[in-house]
């Protein structure tokens, strides 16, 4: 009876939980408000993954899938609402079609002009009202798609999936087959999730992820690109660990659908010792990245990395003193300081992944990395912790979780950048510590084994080694 009390309460928890973000997302909202109906749904995704934990193990993978398909149809139920990236997706996806590369234009070029339309380019009187949300193109018009006036920065897999999508999509379908696609992608993510955790953990936690509101939200409403890159990390990194060359593959598709993905390189190397599988997945990463941007550079006359270095200086990455980036180095150090000290920072985190990770378990190397990187950069867009989210997901650690509502106080409230990553990187070590004291009651160090014989064998019940078991 109590078991079945868990799985009512669970229930409740996700109707509540769809509930709210329903109504946050088709109401009027925005910065703080949003906020505030955010971190409801933050706390009854909290409440949901406890009482999770008192489901029975027969209920759990139904339950976890049908909650993550409900979360995920949320997303569907308004348009776009605090982000402006799936414009510009929709508007490569088109310049593609028409046979162009999507590096060679911005979209305020006049050498594009005929493929503008309204809802990507609304008329005068819409310009007129000034919204915050369209942008001028300097001739008297504006249109829907943020940085109008420099070329895309997303990598070819990225434009790859915008060209499908244009593709098998039906006109005047807008920015809901971008949500859709969102959709299907976050679910494939629950899905693999499952089926990892099944074999080398526990499936409940796969519900981190497809119960998470910034899956919803980022992956589905704001249709970020960050999604597929997930779905690719999530596979490179269960793979890589006993296919070296196949993971570092998939590794390289995650890094040519968003660059992010790079910093998972010292996760997946974590624990090596041997020179040849390390070369091996670099090369595969290498090669992976090589050939998929090989068909973009040789249809393109302008450089296939777009507006990247535009943007790290638009967002402050090459200058502490620009912006809201490295805020917690920055309440210690002086600006001209921080920039060494974060290189150092991230180099001392990636060295010490690859010297004491377990190289069978590549996502928990690669989640320290992310998240300290985080930590360092502080950066302020929300839907970068997608794959922060995966990979708590994969490893069980979930104190990281505080990184991801970090970076949604610093999207849509951004000068308390500096108090959000200080409360999360405060739980990150309370979390440690907590594990790390109660390591000793719960894995008692075992006896020295005695002296073997020769011939004896030291698994007579012939039990799989942990190596295997996935």
């Amino acid at each position: 009876m109590p078991r079945i009390r868990c799985v009512l309460l669970t229930g409740s928890l996700l109707a509540c939980l769809t509930a709210t973000l329903v109504t946050l997302l088709r109401g009027g909202a925005a910065g703080s408000g949003f906020l505030g109906g955010y971190a409801g749904a933050w706390a009854l995704f909290a409440a949901a993954v406890v009482a999770l934990r008192g489901v029975p193990a027969r209920a759990v993978v139904p339950l976890v899938l049908a909650g993550s398909i409900a979360a995920a149809v949320t997303g569907l139920a308004a348009e776009p609402r605090t982000s402006t990236d799936s414009y510009r997706y929709a508007w490569d996806g088109r310049v593609q079609a028409a046979g162009l590369s999507p590096y060679d234009h911005a979209p305020a070029d006049k050498a594009v002009e005929g493929l503008r339309d309204a809802w990507l380019f609304p008329g005068a009187d819409v310009c007129a009202a000034k919204d915050r949300n369209l942008a001028p193109l300097g001739d008297g018009g504006c249109t829907r798609i943020n940085r109008p006036t420099v070329h895309t920065i997303y990598p070819p897999v990225a434009e790859g999936w915008f060209l499908l999508v244009h593709a098998v999509s039906p006109g005047h379908v807008r920015h809901t087959a971008l949500q859709a696609g969102g959709a299907l992608l976050s679910l494939a993510v629950t899905w693999l999730l499952v089926r990892v955790l099944r074999r080398r953990g526990d499936p409940r936690r796969a519900a981190w992820w497809g119960w998470c509101p910034a899956v919803p939200v980022e992956a589905v409403n704001n249709a970020h690109i960050d999604v597929l890159a997930v779905l690719f990390s999530v596979a490179a990194v269960v793979t890589v660990a006993r296919h070296r060359f196949t993971g570092g593959l998939l590794l390289g598709a995650a890094v040519a659908a968003k660059l992010l993905p790079l910093l998972l390189v010292p996760g997946v190397l974590s624990g090596l010792r041997r020179r040849r599988p390390a070369l091996e997945t670099l090369a595969a990463l290498g090669l992976s990245v090589g050939v998929l941007y090989l068909p973009y550079v040789l249809i393109s006359r302008e450089p296939v990395l777009g507006y990247l270095t535009g943007y790290a200086q638009e967002e402050g990455y090459d200058d502490a003193a620009a912006g809201r980036r490295y805020a917690l180095l920055r309440l210690v150090l002086p600006d001209a300081w921080v920039l060494p000290a974060a290189a150092l920072v991230l180099l001392l985190a990636a060295v010490a992944v690859w010297r004491h990770r377990d190289d069978r378990k590549p996502w928990s190397g690669a989640l320290v990395t992310v998240g300290v990187t985080f930590l360092v950069l502080t950066p302020g867009y929300s839907w970068y912790a997608l794959l922060l989210v995966a990979l708590v997901a994969l490893d069980g650690r979930w104190e990281w979780l505080g990184i991801a509502c970090a970076g949604a106080v610093a999207y849509l409230a951004g000068a308390a950048t500096a108090p959000a990553y200080g409360c999360a990187a405060v739980a990150v070590c309370v979390g440690w510590w907590a594990r790390r004291a109660a390591a000793p009651a719960s894995h008692p160090r075992p006896p020295l084994p005695l002296p073997l014989s020769p011939g004896h064998s030291p698994d007579p019940g012939g039990a799989p080694s942990a190596r295997g078991s996935w």
